[in-house]
């Protein structure tokens, strides 16, 4: 290729041009570089987290506002208590017609454009004089507001293999911090403000963050330049019905998040009932001990990372489960269990959560979005579950039926887990095939021919490892050659 041929093909590609939207430049330590990858460090994995804490917050603003929203709109509570459920629609929305994208488009970009677009939202918010105004910008800030769902298979890609579970968890912290912070910050602000002071200040956040997007997110290439928006749709659908791996999360999915539910929406129930009685402000502050729990995301992650996905799972669905056990038998009799309880359920959902996502990523690193979309969308499943019928238990059988029902959740979970074992082949639906051995296999089995690519060859050539058994049939790849050889069982 000539020199003129080359600058041509990098004028054509917005990747090699440096530039988002074709006239904003990319800083120049955020420009892919293939010869030079991303590095993605501590301090980035934490703005990450961080970016999904603030934004994901823009959801549950409005939970402790609604009685001054109902108020100053002069509207009932019944038609203030839709604003929530627009939130979580709009939310649904655009997990499964906006996420995928990031399959097949450039993320920096993508991401740029949607907080841009809640940023804008959320003035119309703290502007808006009529309720369905308010509440048409509701659902469609709720549709915007999928980066985190965006980021998160963002950093599984740009994370090693083996430190993968801890950055997801690092942005999954992040994540459950900005659902539970949120309710605090905005009864507070609401309490000595107003609710549109609220809104003011996210329009302020949002801007910070997307001043963070463009100064912290590399840019990448699409990964499907060959497909289309529709193709990308087809095959999310697709990956729902015909991946056992992604099937059996789902379904533990559902049934982890309707115990999380069921727990934080009867909690208002029993600690304002009696024996306890206690107000508002201190059943909020209950919050402030499951955030606690969140805090241990990056050791979770760590852990994941050294015992495995499944193991860790077992682990922790065994240990929500002795912890559901003392709350089925004193949540309604002694404070202390409560409290326990907050605590180890963030943190314990938090390493079902991530573990979840590892074995997910692990399908298709084409398509981690479109795999990261469907597992979200289980968590609204659960959540609809827990809640609805999690009340209703509550409300006829009292607080220790309501336990019992997640007591049979958690082994609903350990059933599905143990229908399929850890070392199973990708479509294998149930069974234990490769064993029951829970430990880490090494990233490519034995019995491989393995061929290094021109790029790998040189590598051998340069190193003189042609003849070393890293290169031979029966053994693993060498560290430096992962990634740069085509295999074969």
């Amino acid at each position: 290729m000539t020199n003129a041929e080359r600058a041509f093909s990098a004028s054509q590609d917005p990747v090699s041009n440096h530039r988002d939207f074709g006239f904003l430049v990319v800083p120049k330590q955020l420009r892919y570089d293939p010869a030079h990858p991303f590095h993605f460090g501590t301090w980035t994995k934490v703005a990450f987290g961080l970016g999904c804490t603030l934004i994901v917050a823009n959801l549950y603003y409005c939970q402790p506002l609604l009685i001054q929203i109902s108020n100053d709109f002069r509207v009932t509570y019944a038609e203030v208590s839709r604003v929530p459920t627009l939130y979580q629609a709009g939310y649904c929305v655009g997990l499964f017609f906006l996420s995928p994208l990031g399959d097949l488009v450039r993320r920096r970009q993508l991401i740029m454009i949607l907080v841009s677009i809640t940023t804008c939202v959320s003035i119309g918010l703290a502007v808006s004089r009529n309720i369905h105004v308010f509440q048409a910008l509701v659902l469609l800030l709720g549709v915007a507001n999928v980066t985190p769902q965006i980021l998160i298979p963002f950093a599984a890609d740009l994370a090693p293999p083996k430190h993968r579970a801890s950055a997801v968890s690092v942005l999954q912290a992040g994540l459950m911090l900005g659902i539970l912070l949120a309710r605090v910050v905005a009864g507070v602000i609401g309490y000595f403000s107003s609710w549109r002071a609220v809104y003011y200040m996210a329009i302020g956040v949002q801007s910070l963050v997307l001043c963070g997007v463009y100064l912290i997110v590399p840019d990448q290439p699409p990964k499907n330049r060959d497909l289309t928006y529709f193709r990308i749709l087809q095959t999310m659908l697709k990956y729902a019905v015909t991946e056992p791996k992604l099937i059996q999360a789902a379904f533990i999915n559902v049934a982890s998040v309707a115990c999380w539910s069921n727990f934080w929406v009867t909690l208002t129930f029993l600690l304002g009932g009696p024996p306890y009685n206690y107000s508002t402000l201190i059943i909020g502050l209950f919050s402030l001990v499951g955030i606690l729990g969140i805090f241990s995301g990056p050791l979770v992650g760590r852990l994941i990372d050294r015992l495995g996905p499944w193991l860790a799972i077992l682990t922790a669905t065994i240990c929500l489960l002795l912890l559901q056990t003392i709350e089925t038998a004193a949540g309604g009799i002694n404070i202390a269990a409560v409290a326990i309880f907050c605590f180890g359920l963030d943190a314990f959902r938090q390493a079902q959560t991530v573990s979840l996502q590892t074995i997910v990523f692990s399908i298709s690193e084409e398509a981690r979005s479109r795999l990261n979309a469907v597992l979200t969308l289980s968590l609204f499943a659960g959540q609809v579950i827990g809640s609805s019928v999690g009340s209703q238990v509550f409300l006829q059988y009292g607080w220790r039926a309501a336990s019992a029902l997640s007591m049979a959740f958690y082994g609903w979970q350990l059933f599905v887990l143990f229908l399929r074992g850890p070392n199973c082949q990708q479509y294998t639906w149930y069974g234990y095939e490769g064993g029951f051995s829970i430990r880490r296999k090494p990233l490519l089995a034995p019995n491989t021919d393995c061929t290094p690519t021109s790029e790998a060859q040189s590598v051998f050539d340069t190193q003189n490892l042609a003849s070393s058994p890293a290169a031979t049939r029966g053994s693993l790849v060498a560290p430096e050659m992962r990634g740069l050889t085509s295999c074969k069982p």
